[in-house]
């Protein structure tokens, strides 16, 4: 189980006072893929119009552009809501980045008010994110976006 509390410390350490939103996302990205078990990919796409651009990430390489209402990251994106998916298999629409993944989870990134971006995190094993990882990884999200 994570310890959430201690990874958004980390977190909060990493970026406090450090005005380089990239720099921030990137390091975010190395702190997910470090303190989450079984993940094959951890990153960020950013908010450009009704478009996600790839942003940092730990991984294989991934999609470049997903529209908004697209795939999960384009839902999660067009509805402000976290998408909590236990078999990408099953999710209409799903875009297949990495075949090897099965579960994923998209948290919306939300800085003065409007959508920066959204969090995306895949594992291969099938159910892997939980409700108790929906509430840890949205506090996560909440402190990043102190740093966007």
């Amino acid at each position: 189980m994570t310890d959430y509390d201690r990874l958004n410390e980390t977190l909060r350490a990493l970026t406090a006072g450090v005005p380089h939103p990239l720099a921030n996302l990137a390091n975010a990205s190395a702190l997910l893929m470090q303190g989450l078990e079984d993940l094959n990919w951890a990153g960020f796409y950013l908010a450009e119009g009704r478009t996600l651009t790839l942003g940092p990430f730990q991984g294989k390489p991934a999609c470049i552009e997903i529209p908004f209402g697209r795939g999960v990251c384009g839902t999660a994106a067009e509805t402000g809501r976290t998408q909590l998916v236990p078999d990408v298999h099953l999710f209409p629409g799903h875009i297949a980045c990495d075949a090897a993944s099965r579960s994923e989870i998209v948290v919306p990134l939300f800085a003065g008010g409007a959508l920066r971006g959204v969090m995306d995190l895949d594992s291969p094993s099938p159910g892997r994110f939980s409700e108790a990882d929906r509430a840890g990884l949205e506090a996560f999200a909440a402190v990043l976006a102190e740093s966007l």
